[in-house]
């Protein structure tokens, strides 16, 4: 009766056969987590009015969908490689020393898995040669063009899981698929891997020859002390006899032959810039051309921008010419000069002849190309075929732009008329100017001065009141729940969320049962979100082994998944908040960075410029209530500005972030623009806000805003943004999309790139932006101090870092890129899992009406789950006094 009065029926075998057919076409080829997976066969089934089989069933369905998919999917990508790749491939399997019994796993395939090390010539022949062994399987280059990412990133992470002896016992159909993908997706990080290469050792020619010359300078500090000592006696003989031969004043004093060495040695004394460029002439002569020339040789260079063409073809004049023995190159063989060489190092390549005939330096010449190179390669104007990262530029962009231009301003909110945007930014600029110089005057917190380098002033916020009932909540909360284990809390968190159900093996099929898989998943997390390791782990713990929880490791925690854990504990922790205790639900977070240590035989740690020793960045994007929504591993020397909007576009939670602050390092007049045409707001606090400049809308309107007309400049291009509008919002679109990384994207958008019309756009529309920005900021006491608490969150957040990441002395000690991102993304699932517990135990205690009633203003708003001196991350402690250790039996074997 029911169902006739709802107009459902129950589900039939030819249901059933529907939903596969409809899984295998719409639903597999798109990611989904397993939550996503059957809310949408959920909605499916109420769509068609079917009666929802149960969960066992629906699992049933699913699982034999997937097989089915999988079978199918293998013959098509088999029938695809051509026939002479089997054998190749097959190859790769073999033992590289046959005749050794301990390197049964050492084989040509293990070999690829390896990430290229530090900038050196081993690591630079190293890549070479896996380019090289793969490119000889002669896949073809578009094989799996047509597969989606997450579909080619599943396959490659099974093939590089498995060791080269499980992949042996694989199926011929299946073993080939799996080493097809695995090759096809590790040339692209190779090649990656060797442009990273290339662009590091040429920045390490120049800082290596700067540093050994200032070293020489710093060596030569005492003879040039000797010299001025010795000028200031020559300079006081000559004074006290003014009037006296030389010969008999100063030859007393220094005699001939010293006064004819300092001659000598001033004469050849040559500038730094000069010893510098000897210093990289020589160093690149003797050592880095053995490596630099041969990447050349293996990658292929290609720009879509004829400007770019004069490098392109000194690039291959280079290389054809690269075993002759000559000093010189000629002019008169169509060398390409402009375009290449600066007009300032014009003297150092050309040289004359005996005969006056100027010739190009060959070594000099070989180093400004590539010089250029490398600068064109960091702002993708020059790009490689067959890279990911550093791919084609224009692939990062929406093909169908054009066709779908009115969905895609849509999806953005943004005008479709560029007319219109331009005004609307004229209204809003004119109205912050008018009003910050109106209210101006009655700010005594912001004064505008008349000095020449220092002219706007901003007085400190006042402290705000201290929280006087936190420090008794705290001590309530320990009594409670003392000592609690860091492993109960992640625990207690899986208990209630089920956040390990995220994790799928990567194999064909699953043989551990679920409540053991996750107990084990949870002493990966402890061992990897601590830093103590497996090892240390499984040590402590009898009922589970290393190997079992290296198991789980190689087959089931990768990024994406710890990634959708962390989303899921977010939402948790959203959802179960009382807004009587924490406000309102929040669409605002701040981001920063912290550096962590790390092993440096890698292309991701570098060493820091500012707090000293290698290590890597970690970038957190937390929400103002203490829970991080995404993170990022970048390395020292990575845009802030990429990583901030990165995780505001990635972190798929959902949370809804419109406003977004930052410190100095996160905000630039680029970032400001793709913010505005992303849809929310960068709130940054600006460093030297004393040297700021305000931008005007028209020319000659200086004279409406008396009060701020020591720091007005000029007025902004409306026409340029007008113009490249369009352009704009593509690459606004292709962040939002992902079609790319935030990074590849901005890559274009740097100043080795100020020539690009779009980043001259991008720069207007920024300096619109900011110009906004700093009349609200100074203008409002309030913000400047909003601000300042987010940022403060960001900073607990770092500190509560170190109390969980303990282990071996905080420093991430793997080379392995992908072992470092795990590290950290555990790291985050701890953290996290701890706000979710330490929020239902501040509200539990919150719950009675005498502690709710002790709450007050202050307490309220510095209330933060972050909180951790209840909490034991170390394991337990015992001391049993009767036991002793067995000493006593001692052997002399002297």
């Amino acid at each position: 009766m029911i169902r006739d009065l709802l107009d459902f029926r129950q589900h039939t075998t030819q249901d059933v056969d529907a939903l596969t057919s409809w899984l295998n076409s719409d639903v597999f080829p798109v990611e989904h987590g397993s939550d996503d997976l059957y809310e949408v066969i959920v909605e499916w089934y109420r769509q068609q009015r079917i009666e929802l089989p149960s969960k066992s069933q629906l699992e049933r369905i699913v699982s034999s969908a997937e097989r089915s998919v999988e079978s199918k999917f293998y013959t098509m990508a088999c029938t695809r490689i051509p026939l002479p790749c089997f054998i190749r491939m097959n190859e790769l399997l073999n033992p590289s020393n046959p005749e050794s019994s301990d390197d049964v796993d050492r084989t040509p395939m293990s070999e690829l898995r390896a990430d290229p090390g530090l900038p050196n010539r081993e690591s630079v022949l190293m890549e070479i040669a896996k380019l090289a062994r793969i490119d000889e399987i002669d896949l073809p280059d578009k094989l799996f063009n047509d597969v989606p990412s997450h579909v080619v990133k599943k396959y490659q992470q099974r093939a590089a899981s498995e060791k080269p002896r499980e992949l042996r016992r694989h199926s011929d159909i299946v073993r080939f698929t799996l080493i097809s993908f695995f090759c096809w997706q590790r040339r692209k990080e190779i090649v990656d891997g060797l442009i990273e290469l290339l662009i590091q050792v040429i920045h390490k020619i120049f800082i290596k020859s700067e540093k050994k010359v200032m070293k020489t300078w710093a060596s030569d500090y005492r003879k040039i002390h000797s010299r001025t000592n010795l000028l200031c006696q020559i300079a006081k003989a000559a004074l006290n006899n003014p009037d006296g031969v030389v010969k008999d004043v100063l030859f007393p004093v220094v005699d001939e032959d010293t006064l004819r060495s300092l001659i000598q040695e001033q004469q050849a004394t040559v500038t730094c810039d000069e010893q510098v460029q000897h210093a990289v002439r020589s160093s690149y002569w003797h050592h880095y051309r053995r490596m630099l020339i041969p990447i050349l040789d293996a990658l292929s260079f290609q720009s879509n921008n004829d400007f770019h063409k004069p490098v392109m073809e000194a690039l291959d004049y280079i290389r054809n010419h690269q075993d002759e023995k000559s000093r010189y190159f000629r002019l008169e063989d169509g060398l390409p000069v402009d375009g290449v060489i600066k007009k300032r190092l014009l003297g150092v390549i050309l040289e004359k002849d005996t005969d006056g005939t100027l010739q190009i330096n060959r070594i000099n010449y070989e180093i400004v190309v590539l010089q250029a190179l490398r600068d064109r390669l960091r702002c993708k104007e020059i790009w490689v075929s067959g890279a990911d990262r550093f791919r084609n530029p224009d692939e990062d962009l929406q093909v169908d732009f054009k066709s779908n231009r009115k969905a895609y301003y849509a999806s953005l909110h943004l005008r479709l008329k560029s007319n219109d945007f331009v005004a609307d930014l004229k209204s809003v600029l004119t109205d912050s100017l008018n009003h910050f110089n109106t209210s101006l005057p009655g700010n005594p917190k912001v004064r505008i001065k008349t000095a020449p380098n220092s002219r706007i002033s901003v007085s400190p916020v006042a402290p705000q009141k201290e929280p006087v009932n936190l420090s008794v909540l705290k001590s309530e909360i320990i009594r409670r729940w003392p000592m609690t284990s860091l492993l109960d809390v992640i625990k207690e968190a899986d208990l209630r969320i089920g956040f390990s159900q995220e994790f799928q093996s990567t194999a064909s099929r699953e043989v551990i049962p679920r409540d053991e898989l996750s107990k084990r998943l949870l002493f990966c997390f402890y061992g990897l979100g601590t830093n103590t390791g497996l090892k240390r782990v499984s040590a402590s713990n009898t009922g589970v082994s290393y190997d079992e929880l290296l198991h789980i490791r190689r087959k089931y925690i990768y990024k994406d998944s710890l990634r959708r854990a962390i989303a899921k504990v977010v939402n948790a922790i959203l959802n179960i908040r009382h807004p009587d205790i924490w406000g309102e639900g929040t669409t605002a977070c701040a981001s920063d960075s912290q550096k962590f240590g790390a092993w440096d035989q890698n292309l991701m740690t570098e060493w820091h410029i500012r707090y000293g020793g290698r290590g890597v960045m970690v970038y957190w994007h937390v929400e103002r209530k203490s829970t991080c929504i995404y993170s990022q591993l970048k390395r020292c020397s990575s845009s802030e500005v990429a990583a901030m909007i990165e995780g505001v576009m990635r972190h798929c939670t959902e949370m809804s972030v419109e406003k977004n602050y930052v410190d100095s390092h996160g905000q630039s007049e680029v970032a400001f623009a793709f913010c505005h045409l992303l849809g929310f707001q960068l709130l940054p606090t600006l460093k030297g806000i004393s040297r700021k400049k305000l931008y005007r809308v028209e020319p000659g309107d200086s004279s409406q805003y008396p009060n701020l007309k020591s720091i007005l400049t000029r007025p902004i291009k409306w026409d340029l943004i007008a113009q490249q509008y369009d352009e704009m919002v593509k690459y606004a679109t292709a962040l939002r999309l992902g079609t790319a990384e935030s990074e590849s994207i901005l890559r274009r958008f740097t100043r080795e790139n100020v020539k690009h019309p779009t980043y001259q756009a991008l720069q207007e529309l920024g300096k619109v932006k900011r110009t906004i920005f700093i009349c609200q900021y100074l203008e409002s006491e309030s913000l400047r101090q909003e601000i300042h608490e987010a940022l403060n969150v960001v900073e607990r957040w770092n500190g509560t870092n170190g109390f969980i990441f303990f282990g071996k002395g905080g420093e991430v000690a793997t080379n392995r890129i992908e072992d470092q991102e795990i590290s950290i993304l555990s790291l985050h699932l701890l953290q996290i899992c701890l706000v979710y517990v330490n929020t239902l135990m501040i509200q539990n205690v919150l719950s009675e009406r005498k502690w709710m009633k002790k709450m007050v203003e202050e307490d309220f708003r510095a209330l933060t789950p972050l909180i951790h001196a209840h909490v034991n991350p170390y394991g337990t402690f015992e001391l049993d006094m009767e036991k002793r250790l067995q000493l006593d039996a001692f052997v002399n074997v002297a």
